[in-house]
């Protein structure tokens, strides 16, 4: 038999991985430490994503990807040994704590020490995402308690010493004392210092900042502890739950159907069913600071730089007087209470005051001012919910038995996105989208070129790889997609899903064949890169003028396209 190469052992796993979890929500609940736990674990390891560092490495704790769990995932975590994933229950008038991770928009609330409750809005992507991190957590708590725990029955002299750390209080490390307890550490994690020291830094600087996890030490500990319980007894173990709930939510677009009327009900209480509405998918500030950052500017007084990247710089945290000046001038932010936490943006561009925008934005107005759109801006939404939110979206609205449809004359899809040939802060603009695990694929005829763009910055053109979600990454696939025919160029987890939804609208008739679509991506990582992935940490300034650059070719697309 022909031996299997590793982008084809590599996929296996994956399709396992998410078939697993496809049956484990079905079954309702599942330990990690039991048998189909232990093949979630296995096909994890097989595939090795790239976030996840050396975590099939049985010698030492990867902390890079501990480092960018921690920053998704509920504080505490690491001491819980049950977890529940639910729809929707009624945590309004509890005494139960709400906790909102750093880095992942997701709801979760802490019933007790050892117990953590997660409710799921945004459909699998959101489970998928969960699973890989708690199953991670996993393996590397059974690393720490294979490290600390001797033949004999007596934990290591190292693992009594982080005890006494914890109980004491790791406020009260300072000097040579933290060192000693940092060294100490390593030396159960199989890291040098150096290694470890970041790491405290990292999480300290997170803890003390907006208390969003525990520190090294207790989360360290926390995870050894439940490690040694789980070797020591047969029922003390780590339950993953899935209730009935969440069942009948998945598949349903229960969230996104009253997130969409939500906004239709806003359009037409505006008037707005009969002007040409513009959908943007983008972050919650570039729009806004392109189109009002200027006028604010002017309008208390400043001097409004020539280059218009510095002007960003000047109003990216002056958001209060952005948004005093933009509800002058069109502005209206529809936060989000369905629970899909995606806010969206209006704009009436009929009201902002051209003459006041930026001078390096080239926009023609002319003639055809009274023609002028209304730009629906929404959040970023999260892996398969993408399909959600744009197939509620661009659905007719009914009102009083009456249907009533908008005029969509664009949408456009901006975010950030792996790359393949290239590095962080370059532009990718999708030829296509090509769904990873599923023979769909879709065509895209996107309305931005490699010319819209200038030349501070490399653009590649071609096929974006849409995947399961950012913790199923693998490098042989991810090589495989770029060297071969398909030659893509990067991996994001939303545009296929978009595309999905917009073809589906155009079949039933609810939005026309020629509508323009526009894909653009700057990239915030490079998975094939050892450094560039996801866990060595955020873009920063990096990311400012590939994001800035890609809204303002895509306002400039939108509003002198009246001339055409």
């Amino acid at each position: 038999m022909e031996e299997l190469s590793k982008s084809q052992k590599a996929r296996i796993a994956i399709r396992t991985f998410k078939t697993l979890a496809d049956a484990l929500t079905l079954r309702g609940n599942y330990k990690p430490s039991g048998k189909t736990g232990q093949k979630l674990a296995e096909s994890l390891k097989q595939f090795n994503p790239e976030i996840y560092g050396s975590m099939s490495d049985p010698r030492i704790v990867e902390l890079k990807g501990l480092e960018y769990v921690i920053d998704r995932m509920p504080r505490g975590i690491e001491k819980c040994d049950r977890i529940i994933l639910t729809a929707q229950e009624d945590f309004q008038n509890t005494s139960f704590e709400e906790v909102i991770p750093l880095k992942r928009r997701r709801i979760s609330y802490v019933v007790s020490d050892k117990e953590i409750c997660f409710v799921i809005t945004r459909g699998l992507t959101e489970i998928y995402d969960i699973l890989t991190h708690i199953t991670f957590l996993h393996i590397e708590s059974q690393k720490i308690a294979q490290q600390i725990n001797y033949k004999d029955g007596h934990v290591s002299e190292e693992w009594h010493d982080l005890e006494k750390v914890v109980n004491n209080g790791e406020e009260a490390l300072m000097g040579a004392l933290l060192d000693q307890s940092i060294w100490n550490l390593s030396i159960i994690l199989g890291r040098t210092y150096k290694e470890t020291k970041e790491t405290y830094e990292y999480l300290e600087r997170h803890r003390k900042s907006g208390n969003f996890n525990n520190g090294l030490f207790q989360i360290i500990y926390s995870l050894g502890q439940r490690g040694l319980a789980e070797y020591l007894s047969e029922t003390d173990h780590l339950t993953i739950y899935f209730t009935p709930s969440l069942h009948e939510m998945i598949g349903h677009h229960r969230y996104a159907s009253i997130w969409a009327k939500c906004i239709k009900e806003k359009l037409f209480e505006l008037g707005y069913q009969s002007r040409a509405i513009h959908i943007i998918s983008a972050n919650m500030h570039s729009v806004k600071n392109l189109l009002y950052g200027s006028g604010a500017l002017l309008e208390s007084g400043e001097e409004v730089p020539d280059d218009l990247y510095q002007m960003v710089g000047l109003v990216r945290h002056q958001e209060e007087k952005i948004d005093k000046y933009g509800e002058k001038h069109g502005y209206i932010f529809i936060p989000d209470h369905s629970g899909s936490t995606i806010d969206v943006m209006v704009i009436d561009t009929a009201l902002v005051d051209i003459g006041a925008l930026h001078p390096k934005i080239d926009i023609k107005i002319g003639q055809h001012a009274e023609k002028l759109p209304v730009l629906v801006v929404i959040d970023y939404a999260f892996g398969t919910q993408a399909f959600e939110i744009m197939d509620e979206l661009l659905s007719p609205y009914t009102l009083r038995d009456k249907v009533v449809s908008f005029h969509i004359e664009s949408i456009s899809i901006m975010g950030k996105a792996g790359i393949l040939p290239g590095k962080k802060g370059d532009i990718m603009l999708a030829t296509a989208h090509v769904m990873e695990g599923t023979p769909h694929n879709y065509i895209v005829n996107n309305d931005l070129v490699v010319n819209d763009f200038d030349d501070t910055v490399d653009v590649y053109c071609g096929p974006m790889v849409t995947v399961l979600g950012t913790s199923l990454q693998n490098k042989d696939i991810l090589s495989r997609f770029s060297s071969s025919s398909w030659k893509a160029i990067g991996l994001e987890m939303e545009g296929g899903h978009y595309q999905r939804a917009i073809s589906a609208a155009i079949i039933q008739g609810h939005i026309p064949m020629n509508m323009k679509t526009r894909y653009a991506y700057y990239a915030s990582d490079n998975p094939l890169i050892s450094g560039q992935t996801l866990a060595s940490g955020p873009m920063g300034q990096e990311g400012v003028v590939p994001t800035y650059m890609i809204t303002k070719v895509i306002l400039e697309k939108i509003l002198n396209s009246l001339d055409n």
